[in-house]
């Protein structure tokens, strides 16, 4: 059986061995280690492919018009297709070993923001620019020492926290849903008595409830955004029931509407 003419033949082996972290990461840096992770995975499949095909004289053959430059485009867009929809695994294990987390497929969909209008409680949002000069956002800036307070309290990326209230409540203290959902984290009393609030129209205790509620889902979820901010809308036990994002269209386009804030917050 012939070997493939790679410097890596095994690359399992390669990151067998667990990686020591000393600091946890925040949100930004897991991104970019699952980006670091899957371009890896796509280099080394765009390796194996010019391997595979060298006996032939690439994708194209020997005398294909362009030479080696059509072979090396195709091979970089094949393998950046397999490494996106028919993983090897190798980008999951490299993340996993460095994070000590599964990689969340939600933490790649975040990169690029949507291409239609961000609704912010009737006003229409159209880039990050817009979002920058919104009032909302001088709005939430009045409670940004008790959201970095609580950040670093519960683990939580504060523009994460920043995202959930830009879309549960537009930064207003005192909004109230038809659900009887209070304050900026909106916050029904049940769970606010579960995270110890005394005083729900607080501001100060809702963020910190609401983070720490928050937090409490990122960990039942082994770091998977899209399920917790899910369970955060639904709750957990709709989650588990389907065994991940229920099938409500409410839930589906909150999680879309947070992962939209928070990119569009990371580029400001």
């Amino acid at each position: 059986m012939k070997t493939l003419n790679l410097k890596i033949t095994n690359p399992d082996k390669q990151i067998t061995g667990p990686v020591k972290v000393s600091s946890r990461f925040t949100a930004k840096e897991k991104r970019r280690l699952a980006k670091a992770s899957k371009d890896f995975e796509s280099m080394l499949t765009a390796m194996m492919l010019k391997s595979m095909t060298k006996s032939v004289g690439g994708l194209f053959g020997k005398s294909n018009y362009g030479g080696d430059v059509f072979d090396t485009i195709f091979e970089s867009e094949i393998a950046n297709y397999m490494t996106q929809n028919k993983s090897m695994g190798i980008a999951e294990q490299i993340y996993e070993k460095f994070t000590g987390e599964k990689l969340d497929d939600g933490l790649m969909n975040i990169k690029n923001p949507s291409t239609g209008n961000l609704k912010l409680l009737g006003t229409k949002i159209k880039s990050s620019g817009n979002l920058k000069k919104s009032k909302v956002l001088d709005r939430i800036e009045r409670f940004e020492s008790i959201i970095n307070q609580a950040a670093d309290k519960y683990e939580v990326d504060p523009n994460l926290i920043k995202s959930v209230i830009l879309t549960e409540s537009a930064g207003n203290p005192k909004a109230k849903s038809k659900n009887n959902a209070k304050g900026l984290m909106q916050l029904l009393d049940s769970t606010a008595e579960e995270m110890g609030i005394k005083n729900i129209w607080d501001p100060k205790e809702n963020i910190f409830g609401g983070t720490k509620y928050l937090s409490k889902m990122i960990r039942k979820y082994n770091g998977n955004s899209k399920l917790a901010l899910a369970a955060y809308n639904a709750g957990p036990a709709k989650v588990d029931k389907y065994n991940g994002i229920p099938p409500y269209k409410e839930t589906q386009n909150y999680v879309k509407r947070v992962f939209n804030y928070l990119n569009n917050l990371e580029e400001l």
